[in-house]
């Protein structure tokens, strides 16, 4: 391969780190201030080079906000879904500080795939809604197994509170008008953009591969923020609650 080609490639997966970037901003404009709070708390609770285990982490979209606040830290991604992990395995070629491993987490033994039996932080974003509360509530558990003692679990995601209907309903209205107008003005949605990634030479058959293990998407669950915590005590944690908090969303901490 060329000097040119390698530039080219380069290129083409800093280009789609930057789609799915804008993808998933159409659904959440304050995507990049729940990843500032959640740095910040590894910062005040793990230090500035920690170890990091990246669950469910798609495009390595933590792990690249990682690196560039902590330049010492070290990562571990892992996830399922062949395409995504194409695109980080592309954008982070040569990096020593991270490793990528397929793991299925509803498989009770996914963690064998680790290359470390303990990480001082392990954490997610925008993905474990794809899980029901049983599953979610068995990996809770094997996450306090990976987290050590002083370490920390993080989990920035969908958390619905169901006793405020009123509130909940007027607050989706807003969302999806401005995501509507958004999308006159040229986002791209969920759909869009796994289509144009289906039409890649590069991604064209993992992204077969990922519909094949997904379908078209999971159908999980989005309890509220307490629920969240009461779990991860019950799993292990000494300390739990959000620290971060949108109207539909929330970023949940648990402190080993």
């Amino acid at each position: 391969m060329t000097d040119a080609d390698t530039t080219t490639a380069a290129a083409d997966w800093r280009a789609w780190q930057e789609s799915w970037d804008r993808q998933q901003e159409w659904y959440m404009p304050d995507r990049e201030e729940r990843f500032r709070v959640m740095l910040d708390m590894v910062e005040a609770l793990v230090g500035t080079a920690p170890r990091v285990l990246d669950l469910a982490c798609g495009t390595g979209s933590i792990t690249a906000r990682l690196f560039d606040r902590f330049p010492d830290a070290t990562s571990t991604g892992v996830d399922l879904d062949p395409a995504l992990l194409a695109i980080a395995e592309g954008t982070f070629e040569g990096d020593e500080r991270v490793s990528f491993v397929t793991a299925d987490l509803k498989d009770p033994e996914w963690q064998a795939a680790l290359p470390y039996d303990s990480y001082d932080a392990v954490l997610t974003a925008t993905a474990l809604h794809w899980l029901h509360r049983e599953p979610l509530a068995d990996l809770y558990g094997h996450i306090a197994g990976l987290v050590r003692d002083g370490g920390v679990f993080m989990n920035a995601d969908h958390m619905i509170d169901d006793t405020t209907p009123r509130i909940n309903a007027a607050e989706r209205a807003l969302r999806h008008a401005r995501m509507d107008q958004a999308k006159r003005d040229g986002a791209l949605d969920w759909a869009q953009w796994w289509q144009l990634a289906a039409r890649d030479p590069v991604l064209a058959a993992p992204t077969a591969r990922r519909f094949e293990i997904y379908g078209e998407h999971a159908d999980g669950d989005t309890p509220s923020a307490a629920w969240h915590a009461r779990v991860l005590r019950e799993k292990g944690f000494g300390e739990a609650r959000a620290v971060w908090c949108s109207p539909s969303d929330a970023l949940l901490l648990a402190l080993k």
